[in-house]
């Protein structure tokens, strides 16, 4: 399960990114906080909106963002992008405690920090693959969202207690400070044991190649397509839980950052049983899905917020099992020339569907309740479930054959054509057997 951690660069990179994402979910959960409680009248709409402008700028800057992580030195990329967000979440701190921060600031430094993550997260991604060898990529790519779901437990536990204790100002300021944690790794590890992909010289046509390659790849749409419908309806968090712990259950700060951390914890279980398995599979993300809708149903029906805090954690479970299982599958499956152009699209369409599913869902919670909210997350779980086992029945028509005795070769028929080199190579690294009968 920790086998990653043995690397001496990636040792460094995973516990330097657990502290910076502590910060930021500090941050996420202060500022949903103060959006909700103190800059407005506890209106749903206005957290949407706050999560739409910070996750939305991957949406349009992706094809740039993915282009940039193929072309340049992926550890110096990340050592700007950390510190840009290190001092914007400086100068919101300072604006809260100075007491001139307004709701459209709160929007204005999202929108930032948002643009900035926009190039952060490909680079992030795909900077993991650098630091371990190929076969052990699932493992520190399920090792790396546990980092980041432990510092969800964490972060939004500590922001709960900052909170009623010195006030968000303080949280911001210590964000801005955790961002020293991931710059001290970057400078310490080693350039000389990476295991650089090979950098994209500078041409035309690239962001469109990138597209047509993905275009080329049915698996990895369909993954796509699940990602979109539950990154969009089904990840705003933020949402439900702070419209359920106030307006359902009639709690305070302390019991919304709990809840944070609650949801937190089946995040991480799901993440470590991630990092247990050697090979990503297309049945196991489309079966999380399905587990998810159904999660998110039961805790929309908990009566109390007992029965909700129990709940919570399978959702954590079932999100981070699809999540973790669809990174992983599409970073293996595709040829590392390609991976940072892919996982910006990636990227954005998990997070940049939020600029609609995050103000829709605040709106389903303002008009007919948090509870509704919760339903429109079960739907969007079991539907991307649905479109994945119509897309795997009707794709049974074409035989995959996987010869054991020659590596990475692949024969199948399909009008006659043979698949190219790249083609095999892209699909025996996603998966040591297929079969898929035809007629």
């Amino acid at each position: 399960m920790f086998r990653s951690l043995s690397v001496r660069n990636y040792r460094l990179w995973f516990f330097g990114a657990l502290v910076s994402n502590s910060g930021t979910w500090m941050q996420r959960t202060a500022q949903d906080w103060i959006v909700l409680t103190d800059l407005t009248d506890h209106d749903a709409v206005a957290v949407g909106i706050t999560m739409a402008l910070q996750l939305g700028p991957q949406l349009v800057l992706a094809p740039m963002a993915g282009l940039l992580a193929d072309r340049v030195n992926r550890r110096h990329l990340l050592m700007f992008t950390q510190a840009a967000m290190g001092v914007l979440g400086l100068g919101l701190g300072l604006l809260v405690l100075l007491g001139t921060a307004e709701l459209w600031e709160v929007y204005l430094f999202a929108l930032a920090t948002g643009a900035v993550s926009a190039f952060d997260a490909p680079v992030r991604q795909t900077f993991v693959s650098e630091l371990v060898a190929e076969k052990n990529i699932p493992n520190a790519v399920a090792l790396n969202s546990a980092s980041f779901n432990g510092a969800r437990l964490i972060g939004p536990a500590l922001a709960g207690v900052l909170l009623a204790l010195v006030g968000a100002g303080f949280v911001f300021l210590l964000n801005g400070v955790t961002f020293a944690a991931t710059l001290f790794a970057l400078v310490k590890i080693r350039p000389d044991q990476l295991q650089p992909a090979p950098r994209v010289r500078k041409q035309k046509g690239q962001i469109r190649a990138g597209l047509s390659y993905v275009r080329s790849r049915p698996d990895i749409v369909i993954i796509l397509v699940m990602i979109l419908f539950i990154g969009t309806f089904g990840f705003n968090f933020a949402i439900f839980v702070s419209t359920m712990t106030t307006v359902v259950f009639h709690q305070g700060a302390g019991a919304y950052g709990a809840l944070s951390s609650i949801l937190a914890i089946g995040s991480v279980a799901g993440a470590l049983l991630a990092a247990r398995r050697d090979r990503p599979r297309l049945r196991l993300v489309v079966g999380a899905a399905f587990a998810f809708g159904i999660a998110c149903t039961l805790a929309a029906l908990a009566p109390s917020y007992l029965t909700f805090a129990l709940a919570a954690p399978l959702i954590g479970i079932t999100a981070m099992t699809a999540m973790n299982s669809a990174n992983s599958y599409v970073q293996i499956s595709t040829l590392p020339a390609m991976r940072g152009r892919v996982m910006a699209l990636y990227m954005a369409i998990m997070a940049g569907g939020t600029p609609i599913g995050a103000p829709f869902a605040g709106w389903v919670a303002n008009q007919f309740g948090p509870r509704w909210s919760l339903g429109v997350a079960a739907i969007s779980g079991l539907l991307a479930g649905a479109i994945a086992v119509v897309w795997m029945i009707r794709a049974r028509h074409l035989r995959v054959r996987y010869d054991r005795d020659i590596p990475y070769r692949l024969a199948f028929s399909h009008d006659g054509l043979e698949p190219t080199p790249t083609q095999a190579t892209a699909v025996s690294l996603a998966t040591e057997e297929i079969t898929i009968q035809r007629g």
